[in-house]
């Protein structure tokens, strides 16, 4: 479903992809060999997960709509980016100010700010809502913070047994403090499975549960990834996600050591934040990797297009295009055509998009920045399943490509222990 060019980027390869270093990543990666092998259930989710909690995901997600008018999303990194990414794109970024059925969705514990958490209590109100809780261990940090101040508000609104029915945990298993929490509370719990990194979870009930209670068909999302994971699978190397993870790394063998992600949509942008975990958290350590930065085009030519266009050239560009707009606008014609823009009456927005995407893609390659384009035909569920795993897939064959264990993460653990230690945690003082 996702087609690649690499026409723009061909060029700037300091020598031919090296096809067998690139067939042992590949190899190493679907024989789940490599370093990094435990966290590997991603794989196979697409067709290997547990549909009976696929059910109740589903039917928790209509309780939800039909007894909240609003839902708070807790958590942070894998546990945030994705579920809000899929919303955004399939929905919209302006999805609580339009009108629906389904209820608003705030994100909460994604960071330590108190102006934050009281807009959200501001912009509730009175409403009825419910909360979704996102924590393998129930300790980090920001997440946690968040989780005791709305728990008291459910609390405090519903009472501690009207609370229980409004919180939907999803965790470890087996142990961890929310865990334990939620089993003697009788929240409905889902998994976290212990195979499947954050960054790689947005296919699981971590992503699923809020994305449903959106009104989106969380059924063809899986369709799109299954598809993407039967495509990559039968073309193996050849495949477009093992071929963009060839790519990428000759470009950054070729010192273009910071990749672009462009795209053409607003409602894209969460999308990159979640590109930007998942490449950055994977490649970043042992002092390798590409650096994962995004723009939202056309808009950001006019901020960051100087540099794009004529900075340090260590970048490299991947610009992912729909073929199909949801919908259709075409330029007015206008009398007096002050604006000089009567050459475009008549034509539709989606097309001028589409040749400002060409215009820009010329004008980068000729500046001296490789670009690869990323097609997909249309906006859907099934079009973003198959972009998601297309990324995971690319992601891990890059990081063995590069040699790192790409589904670890030691360095973020560094930050926790200096915050720990300067609020003074027991344990952790000078």
């Amino acid at each position: 479903m996702v087609t690649v060019n690499f026409e723009g980027a061909a060029s700037f390869y300091p020598h031919t992809p090296d096809r067998a270093a690139a067939q042992a990543a590949y190899d190493t990666l679907v024989s789940r060999s490599g370093a990094g092998n435990d966290f590997t259930g991603w794989l196979d989710l697409p067709v290997n997960y547990d549909k009976e909690e696929f059910a109740r995901i589903q039917k928790a997600a209509q309780k939800i709509q039909s007894d909240s008018k609003a839902l708070v999303v807790i958590g942070i990194g894998g546990s945030y980016l994705g579920a809000r990414a899929v919303v955004e794109l399939l929905k919209s970024p302006n999805y609580n100010a339009l009108p629906k059925s389904t209820p608003d969705i705030y994100f909460a514990g994604n960071g330590i700010s108190s102006d934050a958490v009281t807009e959200i209590f501001t912009m509730i109100g009175d409403r009825d809502f419910s909360v979704n809780v996102i924590s393998k261990s129930g300790t980090t940090t920001e997440p946690a913070i968040a989780f005791r101040l709305f728990k008291q508000a459910l609390e405090k609104k519903y009472g501690a047994d009207g609370a229980r029915g409004r919180i939907y945990a999803t965790t470890d298993r087996k142990k961890g403090a929310l865990k334990t929490l939620a089993d003697r509370e009788g929240y409905e719990t889902f998994v976290v499975p212990d195979d499947v990194g954050g960054r790689y979870s947005v296919l699981t009930a971590v992503g699923l549960l809020p994305i449903a209670c959106c009104g989106i068909d969380i059924e063809k999302l899986m369709q799109g990834a299954q598809k993407e994971r039967e495509q990559t699978l039968a073309a193996g190397i050849d495949s477009a996600a093992a071929q963009y993870a060839m790519s990428r790394q000759a470009l950054y063998a070729a010192g273009k050591t910071t990749e672009i992600l462009a795209a053409y949509e607003p409602s894209f942008r969460f999308m990159s934040e979640w590109w930007k975990q998942l490449y950055g958290e994977s490649e970043g350590k042992d002092g390798k990797g590409i650096f994962p930065a995004s723009v939202d085009l056309t808009p950001d030519l006019h901020s960051m297009g100087q540099y794009i266009q004529d900075g340090k050239r260590m970048l490299q560009e991947t610009v992912v295009f729909f073929d199909k707009a949801r919908t259709s606008i075409t330029v007015p014609s206008d009398e007096e055509n002050l604006d000089g823009l009567n050459y475009l009456a008549g034509r539709e927005m989606s097309y001028i998009n589409e040749k400002a995407m060409q215009a820009t893609k010329a004008a980068h390659i000729s500046g001296g920045v490789p670009v690869t384009e990323l097609r997909l035909p249309e906006i859907s569920e099934q079009t973003l399943g198959a972009l998601i795993y297309f990324f995971e897939f690319a992601c891990g064959v890059s990081g063995y490509l590069s040699g790192v264990n790409p589904f670890n993460q030691p360095g973020v653990e560094a930050y926790k222990k200096n915050m720990f230690r300067l609020l003074g945690k027991p344990g952790y003082e000078a």
